[in-house]
C-alpha cells in the first residue's frame, strides 16, 4: 500500500514537471519595450534608423519579431510619397517580413506564440464589402496596408492582421521566404491573371529584378515557356539560370518588337509587366501575340500603358490589371516556394544598409531581391 502511494506520487511529480516545462517552452517570450527600426516623418525625408517604440497588438492582431524583410520597389514609392494614394506619417515601410509570433490579441485563434508568420503588403480588409466576399480583399476600398497606411516590416517588432497575416510552416528559411510574401504572391497572381496554357509563351519584361526573378521561376513551374526582358548581359545570364528559354537585351536590340515576336513564332501569348518603365509597358501591346494577354504589375509613377486602338482591336488583345493575391494566392505562392520549386535569390544586408538599398533601386541597379536583417 505505501509502495503505491510512493509510486502514485512520483507518478503525479513527473506528470507536473512534463506540464511546467511545456508550459516553459509555450510561455510568451519577454518583449522590450523599444527597438530598432527604420522611420521617416515626411515623404522625401531622412531615413532615421533609431530606437522606437515595441508597438502592442490589438485585439485582432499578432506580434511578429521580424527577423528579415525583402525590401520591395513599393518602399520606395511609400518613402517618395509619389503614388496618388497618402502614407501615414511618420511611417515605418515594409511589407516582406519574416519572423516568429511573439504575442497575440484576445479575439486571435489561428496563430500560436512560437508559430511562424509572415507580414504582407494587405494587413487587413473590411471582409464584408463586394469585394471581399468574392475573395478580391486588396481590392476592399478599407485595405489597410503594410509599410504604407499601417507601420512595416522595417523594424524588430511588428503587428500584422491574424486574418491576414501569412502561415509560415515552421524549419523555413525565414531570409529566403520573406521576398515570397509580396514579390512572389503578386507575380504568381499575375501569371494566374495572365490565365496562360502550360507550353505557351509568357513575356516577362523587367525579368532580372526582384519580381521578374521570381516570375520567371513561377512561369517555368507552371510549364510556360519564359522570354524574359532587361538590359545587360550580366543580367541575361542570370535570367537564364532561372529558367528562361530566351532573353532579349533592349540595350541591345534595335527593333525590340520584331526580335521579340521572332523568337515566339508571333509573340507571347501573355506578358508579365514587372518593369517600371513606361516605354517598355506600352511596347508590350506592339509584341504581344494576337488573342494574347498584356499584364500590368509593376507601378512606376504617373506611367500611362498606351495602345494603338486599330492594333488592340483588329488582334483582339486584353490588357488587364493585376494587384496583389488574396490568402489562397499567398498559400499557393508559399507551397510552390516549400517545395523548392521556386528560390530566392537574395542578398542579405543589415536594416541599418536600408536606404544604400533605396539607392541602388533609383539606379537600377537591382538584381534579384534585397533582404534586410533586423539584428544588423
Amino acid at each position: 500500500m505505501f509502495s503505491k502511494s510512493i509510486t502514485s506520487t512520483t507518478r503525479s511529480l513527473t506528470s507536473n514537471r512534463q506540464i511546467w516545462l511545456r508550459n516553459l517552452a509555450t510561455a510568451a517570450p519577454t518583449i522590450p519595450k523599444t527597438q530598432k527600426g527604420v522611420i521617416f516623418y515626411e515623404n522625401g525625408g531622412e531615413l532615421h534608423y533609431k530606437d522606437i517604440p515595441v508597438p502592442k497588438p490589438k485585439p485582432n492582431e499578432i506580434l511578429i519579431n521580424v527577423k528579415y524583410s525583402g525590401v520591395c520597389h513599393t518602399d520606395l514609392h511609400a518613402w517618395k510619397g509619389d503614388w496618388p494614394l497618402a502614407t501615414k506619417l511618420p511611417l515605418v515601410g515594409g511589407h516582406e517580413g519574416a519572423g516568429i509570433v511573439v504575442a497575440k490579441g484576445a479575439n486571435v485563434t489561428n496563430f500560436e506564440i512560437g508559430d511562424y508568420a509572415g507580414i504582407k503588403w494587405l494587413n487587413g480588409s473590411c471582409m464584408g464589402c463586394e469585394f471581399c466576399q468574392q475573395g478580391a480583399e486588396p481590392n476592399c476600398p478599407q485595405a489597410d496596408l503594410s509599410g504604407y497606411t499601417h507601420d512595416g516590416s522595417f523594424q524588430q517588432y511588428a503587428t500584422a492582421d491574424a486574418i491576414q497575416a501569412a502561415q509560415i510552416p515552421k524549419g523555413t528559411d525565414l531570409a529566403h521566404v520573406a521576398p515570397i510574401l509580396c514579390a512572389g504572391i503578386t507575380v504568381y497572381k499575375a501569371l494566374k491573371t495572365a490565365d496562360l496554357r502550360p507550353g505557351q509563351w509568357v513575356a516577362i519584361s523587367g525579368a532580372a529584378g526582384g519580381l521578374g526573378s521570381l516570375a520567371v521561376q513561377y512561369a517555368k513551374a507552371m510549364g510556360l515557356r519564359v522570354l524574359g526582358i532587361d538590359g545587360g548581359s550580366e543580367k541575361g545570364e542570370f535570367v537564364k539560370s532561372l529558367g528562361g528559354e530566351v532573353f532579349i537585351d533592349f540595350t541591345k536590340s534595335k527593333d525590340i518588337v520584331k526580335d521579340i515576336q521572332d523568337a515566339t513564332n508571333g509573340g507571347p501569348h501573355g506578358v508579365i509587366n514587372v518593369s517600371v518603365s513606361p516605354a517598355a509597358i506600352s511596347q508590350s501591346t506592339q509584341y504581344v501575340r494576337t488573342l494574347g494577354k498584356v499584364v500590368l504589375v509593376g507601378l512606376p509613377a504617373h506611367a500611362i500603358c498606351e495602345s494603338s486602338v486599330f492594333e488592340h482591336v483588329v488582334k483582339s488583345i486584353q490588357i488587364r490589371g493585376s494587384y496583389v493575391g488574396n490568402r489562397e494566392d499567398t498559400a499557393e505562392a508559399l507551397d510552390f516556394f516549400t517545395r523548392g520549386l521556386v528560390k530566392s535569390p537574395i542578398k542579405v544586408v543589415g536594416l541599418s544598409e536600408l536606404p544604400k538599398i533605396y539607392e541602388l533601386m533609383e539606379q537600377g541597379k537591382i538584381l534579384g531581391r534585397y533582404v534586410v536583417d533586423t539584428e544588423k
